[in-house]
């Protein structure tokens, strides 16, 4: 029931999040389908479905209701789902007639769905303040170092001036994004699943649809046109939305441990003794951002099982189904604790400002190549000046001459050569981009 995720491992919270795997723990599961139960049996009671007093009788029995894991753990196994065992209990709690009246209607998978989307809710709920918590960070970030030139890599090689503001600006744009895909598709995936035995609401006749309406309305979600126990792209739109997340978590991390590489030094990361060495004192290893490239890998393989159950064949398919308990869960947690992780990369940043711009010296100039060959296209033709600036290139790899030297003396063009190689030339549309970005809610 509790899903696939390790607990109480030696590796502690470094890969897992207690909050939101607590959220998925066999009680946790337990209490939500009781509260399902209490609810359908209430809202029977109130539309004269069940006798009013066994209504009563099941709701004061499930408030006091302590139930036999180990007994349910069986049941699960002999029957592949908790609830057979699970209402068996209610009943022998609440006795006598009454008894006979809880899960009037339901089945199985609607208890268990249910209590799920009650679950994946306040795992949302969660999810979602952590990551404002962090947009908020990397806007402050950002604002913090919008003017800080540093190298522009592309392929792991240097390529052009920008900004670190600015490329903080594009982490905190993926997941600004995020947090508005988030209100858009909890919408879909909040709704309340009935349809009893095969999606027809067959043993409660003309009055199914009022009960579903009716339920949906007690446990404060929405009322889906027709039950979707077959139909699973909503969760499944879910589980992207947690391998989004993640995934550009990972590249948050992925980004970072780069720069703090010992030639590259331009961030530094973790607090004081955190990424320490059992051998190398001198080390400080990036153990956060480490573990954000992980989960975010962890959940991009695991959401295409979640794809997978997708594959519900025909009214109920326990295969497909069971395969959400092992992926959705996981994916949760993971992206709880790729969040928290990135709350703490975050705090515990420091930038090396003089890293960043001997990095940027480093090429000899060559990083403002295409700025010379623009430059140039003012007065020659651009092929030519292209073959001029990737010659003068090669001299400049050759002998070490710094590139504005060698195209000084190559070239007689009119050429303010200072603005050329002037680093805040190269990024003066980064200030208004993140602007843009930083004021951007999608």
């Amino acid at each position: 029931m509790s899903g696939g995720y390790a607990q109480g491992s030696v590796t502690g919270d470094l890969l897992s999040d207690r909050e939101i795997a607590a959220l998925f723990s066999d009680d946790a599961a337990v209490r939500e389908m009781v509260a399902v139960e209490t609810a359908l049996a209430r809202i029977e009671g109130r539309l004269g479905i069940i006798p009013a007093a066994a209504a009563a009788a099941i709701e004061r029995a499930a408030a006091a209701f302590v139930p036999d894991m180990a007994a349910l753990r069986g049941g699960a196994e002999a029957s592949g789902v908790p609830v057979i065992a699970l209402v068996d209990q209610l009943r022998a709690a609440v006795g006598g007639e009454a008894a006979s009246y809880i899960h009037w209607g339901a089945t199985s998978q609607d208890i268990i769905d249910t209590a799920l989307v009650l679950r994946l809710r306040r795992t949302a709920e969660i999810l979602s303040g952590r990551l404002d918590g962090l947009i908020e960070s990397l806007a402050d970030l950002a604002t913090r170092h919008r003017g800080r030139a540093m190298v522009a890599r592309t392929r792991f090689q240097h390529a052009l001036p920008t900004t670190f503001g600015l490329e903080v600006a594009g982490w905190r744009a993926a997941l600004q994004r995020n947090a508005t895909r988030l209100a858009e598709l909890r919408p879909r995936f909040e709704v309340v699943q009935f349809g009893g035995a095969a999606g027809t609401l067959a043993s409660l006749g003309k009055d199914g649809v009022a009960v579903m309406e009716a339920l949906a309305a007690e446990l404060d979600l929405g009322a889906p046109a027709l039950p979707w126990h077959a139909h699973r792209d909503a969760l499944t739109e879910f589980a992207g939305w947690l391998a989004l997340v993640t995934g550009a978590l990972g590249k948050i991390g992925l980004d970072v441990a780069l720069h703090a590489q010992s030639e590259v030094g331009e961030l530094r990361v973790g607090a004081d003794g955190a990424g320490g060495s059992s051998t190398l004192a001198h080390k400080v290893n990036p153990v956060g951002a480490e573990v954000l490239v992980t989960l975010g890998r962890m959940n991009a393989a695991l959401v295409s099982s979640a794809h997978q159950a997708l594959l519900h064949a025909q009214q109920r398919d326990g295969s497909a189904w069971q395969l959400e308990w092992l992926t959705l869960p996981q994916m949760a947690v993971s992206c709880g604790a790729a969040l928290r992780q990135a709350q703490d990369l975050v705090a515990f940043l420091t930038v090396d400002a003089g890293r960043m711009a001997a990095n940027l010296a480093a090429s000899n100039g060559m990083i403002f190549a295409e700025a010379a060959t623009f430059a140039l296209a003012r007065h020659m033709a651009r092929s030519d000046a292209q073959a001029l600036v990737k010659d003068a290139c090669a001299e400049t790899r050759r002998d070490g001459t710094p590139l504005d030297q060698v195209l000084k003396a190559r070239t007689t063009a009119p050429v303010d050569w200072a603005e050329v190689f002037d680093p805040r030339s190269s990024v003066a549309s980064a200030d208004a981009l993140i602007t843009r970005a930083l004021a951007r809610k999608d």
